[in-house]
Order: C-alpha cells, then sequence, then structure tokens
C-alpha cells in the first residue's frame, strides 16, 4: 500500500497567515494522525496578485478591521511581478511594528520583528514557520527551478515569468505566441514574446494547477479551500482523495496565535 501524501496548497495568504490556512494544516495534521504518511505545502508563491497578502485584523480596543499590507518599490513589481520576486522595502516592517499593538499581544510582535526576509513570500513563509504552525510539515514552492523543471510541461495557454521594464512579471502566454500583463477590467498589456521560454519559467493558471502540482507531488489526499472547490476537476485526479478542510470562524481574518 502506498504511504499517503496528504497536501494542501496555498498563496501566500498575509504576513500573518488567515485563519483558512491554519484550518487547512489542522486538517491535515488530522488525517496523518489516522493514515500516517507526511504532509506536504505546496506553497503557490508563484502568484503575481498583492491581493493574497492582505493582513485582515480586528483592533482590540475598538473591534474596527484593519487591512494591512505589503508595500512595493514600483508599481510594475506591485502589479505584475510575481509575490516570491515582490521586495519588501526596509522601511515597511517597522511602520508595520507601530500599529501591531492594536491587534496581539507582544511575543507576536517580537517574533514578526525577527524576521527580515527580502520579498513578501519569503516574508510570510518566516512568519509561518516561526510562529510554529508549519512543524513537521514539507513545504514545496511553486517558485522553485528545480520543481518547475520536474513538473509536466506547459503549453497552450500558461504563465511565465520573464523580464520587463527593469522587473520580472508573471506573463500570460497565449498559445505560444503573444505575451501580456492583465492591467484589470478586462484590459491587458501587451508585451515583447521572448525568443524562448524555458521550462523553469514556466507556472500554470488556476485550472492547470493541481495536475502541474501533483505530477511532483503525487499525494493521496489533498485538502481543499472553499474557492477551489468551485472549478476544480476530481474527476481528471481519480487517485486523490479531495477533503474538505474544517470550519473555522472568521477565516479571512489573521491568525495571531501561537502554536
Amino acid at each position: 500500500m502506498n504511504t499517503p501524501v496528504i497536501c494542501f496548497g496555498q498563496q501566500p495568504c498575509g504576513f500573518f497567515p488567515k485563519r483558512f490556512l491554519v484550518a487547512k494544516i489542522r486538517t491535515a495534521r488530522a488525517l496523518q494522525n489516522q493514515l500516517g504518511g507526511r504532509i506536504v505545502f505546496f506553497y503557490h508563491d508563484s502568484d503575481a496578485d498583492y491581493r493574497e497578502t492582505i493582513t485582515l485584523m480586528q483592533d482590540r480596543a475598538t473591534g474596527a478591521e484593519a487591512r494591512l499590507n505589503f508595500t512595493q518599490e514600483n508599481k510594475v513589481q506591485k502589479k505584475y511581478s510575481p509575490l516570491y520576486l515582490k521586495r519588501v522595502p526596509k522601511a515597511w516592517k517597522a511602520e508595520i511594528l507601530k500599529q501591531l499593538p492594536r491587534f496581539m499581544d507582544k511575543n507576536l510582535m517580537d517574533i514578526f520583528g525577527t524576521v527580515n526576509a527580502a520579498t513578501a513570500a519569503d516574508f510570510c513563509l518566516d512568519m509561518y514557520e516561526k510562529i510554529g504552525i508549519l512543524e513537521g510539515i514539507e513545504v514545496v514552492r511553486s517558485s522553485d527551478k528545480a520543481f518547475r523543471e520536474k513538473a509536466l510541461e506547459l503549453s497552450g495557454e500558461y504563465y511565465a515569468d520573464i523580464p520587463y521594464q527593469g522587473e520580472v512579471v508573471r506573463a500570460k502566454i497565449s498559445e505560444g505566441n503573444s505575451a501580456s500583463l492583465h492591467e484589470g477590467g478586462g484590459k491587458f498589456i501587451s508585451m515583447p514574446l521572448p525568443e524562448k521560454i524555458e521550462k523553469w519559467q514556466k507556472n500554470p493558471g488556476r485550472d492547470q494547477r493541481f495536475a502541474w502540482m501533483n505530477s511532483v507531488i503525487g499525494c493521496t489526499h489533498y485538502i481543499w479551500g472553499a474557492g477551489e472547490q468551485n472549478y476544480m476537476d476530481t474527476q481528471a485526479a481519480p487517485g486523490v482523495k479531495f477533503v474538505d478542510r474544517e470550519e473555522i470562524s472568521d477565516p479571512g481574518h489573521a491568525w495571531i496565535e501561537l502554536t
């Protein structure tokens, strides 16, 4: 019998993780207690959407909600660079530290203060590790060149990390003959198509992501989120059992506890 491989996926989802990520982790640990095997966190840090890292917290005194996020050095990086390449300005952490006493205890602020990662994705992952939610869990990153080289070949429509205006951006490649950036509101910016796109530059869109990921990870159980349930084709992965994550209150808020 194959050793269980219990997997869940998530973009970097705030410099303090969203509560739904913790729910996925709890579900994975419960499955591991039943079945054994190992847990793999597929960290989709190739996504370019800066809104993924919005960190929603509640003021302890007033109950008011606050939406905090990273800042970036320029518009191109903010809108189009993948999260693993969105650089964190040096002054950003100090500004956030001034606001944190409204939301959490000093021990968490102290942990935040020890993180000095250079990019948004690295900063988030370092925080998740330091607050203890990833102990014993293998992390696989979608930005990892070695992972991309092992994964199934992408063709037709996919994304590629290519240079643009002094940055590296996640461009949409359509049928191998055009490249574009989504400006929003149905508008796209056309950009030059490189003469050659290497496999290590490629990453999939939403509909191809699971098959691409699983061509390397080979999971037996996948804990999917509410959004994934709306579009994933489970019939295309007959050997995988899809598992709902456990319910958790305020799933979109930041998890500000120590494990």
